[in-house]
């Protein structure tokens, strides 16, 4: 099992095995991180990894994972903003006990 040496942000370097980091990669964008749990303060670390880093830890075992980023990234809002009448008319809404049918019954008419 490989060794490697990655630094924490609170303790410096510190030495890891291949089963103490994973590598993460977004489909979308490409970029890369890998994790690991520091064996000094057990703090979670996670760090930017570029091309060749990403290519080295797999190589050495490191498990490797991807992700993409939600979709509603791409979605774009339609109407008018929220103003403060809104958050009113919700306030009172609220107040209600039957709020969530008259919330839901909102929405069924638009």
């Amino acid at each position: 099992m490989a060794t490697i040496r990655a630094s924490c942000s609170t303790c410096g370097d510190v030495e890891l095995t291949t089963v103490d980091v994973q590598v993460r990669v977004c489909m979308d964008d490409d970029a890369a991180t890998y994790r690991f749990r520091c064996p000094i303060c057990t703090m979670t670390q996670v760090k930017g990894a570029d091309d060749r880093t990403v290519d080295l830890l797999v190589a050495a075992g490191v498990s490797y994972s991807t992700w993409t980023l939600p979709a509603e990234l791409h979605e774009r809002p339609s109407g008018d903003p929220i103003d403060h009448d809104d958050l009113l008319d919700f306030h009172h809404l609220l107040e209600q006990g039957d709020w969530f049918t008259e919330l839901t019954a909102s929405l069924d008419r638009h």
